[in-house]
């Protein structure tokens, strides 16, 4: 087998199509996502401004709750830009290393936000199974180190994803059918052998967000056995009330990640325009609910954000 020049085969730009077959729409199409994307930036900049300023938001819970809405703030400002770029202005060209610095947030911002919701879930675990020793258990400090560790295992797992694509050739059209660069989109461009990047694209789901969802479902499995063993109705409807919101924000993201790999996987007749429009929505959606979901269903941040923007609270 020939031997490449790997450095002479690293293009200098790859052009971003868009979403093909929609070309006529282009226009129209940014409009909600240019919506949706300014929504997600200033709920989630309200949301940490609340949980900053705010005394009685101080507690444990909400450092997670932070560290979900800048993660989101990621997510979303490293794919919807160059989106609205693309589709308004035409601007389809990304530098290499541009695609690989955005490949790389986009696959680390969905790993902390799994972690971090596993993390929540486990919050919710002990508050409810354990309120007595709540504090005790999760400590400030034990808080931090959780949020290190997350940030610490999603680097781990992500930055290896870089050099597996940098170490490729790409000697063929530098086209990616898409709005922005993903790792396997990428790597499948290239002229050689991307087997450890199809295994390692495997390997790292599997690792990460399999073993969050597995974390997730057993902390709530115990949580709602606690909470259906509780004496009153009533005790019941305000235990599952602290984690309402939680469930409507791992729904949210898990629910469009498992049906985007079967339709990839299954659907082969599914258009990719589809497909693309769905990637799509699955990183700009969720940031922006995530900050309305625990406005609404979040009694102490609902009442300080009703205060803010109310005209008592300008006095």
């Amino acid at each position: 087998m020939a031997t490449f020049n790997l450095s002479s085969y690293n293009p200098n730009s790859f052009i971003l199509m868009g979403i093909p077959g929609l070309e006529k729409f282009h226009v129209w199409i940014a409009i909600p996502f240019c919506a949706i994307y300014l929504v997600a930036i200033v709920g989630n900049c309200v949301l940490l401004y609340l949980i900053a300023v705010e005394r009685s938001l101080h507690e444990l819970m909400f450092l997670f709750l932070s560290m979900l809405a800048q993660t989101d703030l990621i997510l979303s400002s490293t794919t919807v830009p160059k989106l609205l770029s693309n589709l308004w202005f035409g601007d389809k060209k990304i530098t290499f290393s541009g695609c690989l610095t955005q490949m790389f947030f986009l696959h680390f911002s969905c790993a902390v936000d799994s972690a971090t919701l596993m993390a929540m879930a486990y919050d919710r675990y002990v508050a409810i199974c354990s309120p007595l020793r709540y504090t005790t258990i999760l400590t400030h400090q034990v808080i931090i180190k959780t949020m290190v560790g997350i940030i610490i295992r999603s680097f781990c797992v992500i930055f290896p994803v870089v050099f597996l694509v940098k170490r490729l050739p790409f000697c063929q059209a530098h086209v990616i059918p898409h709005t922005y660069c993903e790792h396997i989109g990428v790597a499948r461009l290239s002229c050689a052998d991307i087997s450890i990047n199809i295994w390692y694209g495997f390997a790292v789901p599997l690792v990460t967000v399999v073993s969050d969802i597995v974390l997730i479902a057993v902390s709530y499995t115990i949580i709602l056995r606690a909470v259906f063993r509780l004496p009153s109705h009533g005790a019941h409807q305000k235990a599952l009330g602290t984690c309402g919101s939680h469930i409507c924000v791992i729904l949210m993201f898990y629910t469009p990640l498992f049906f985007s790999v079967l339709v990839h996987r299954f659907g082969h007749k599914v258009p990719r325009h589809v497909l693309i429009l769905f990637a799509n929505f699955y990183v700009a959606i969720p940031p922006a609910l995530n900050p309305i979901v625990y406005g609404v269903k979040t009694k102490q941040i609902r009442d300080k954000f009703l205060l803010l923007f109310s005209p008592k609270g300008t006095q």
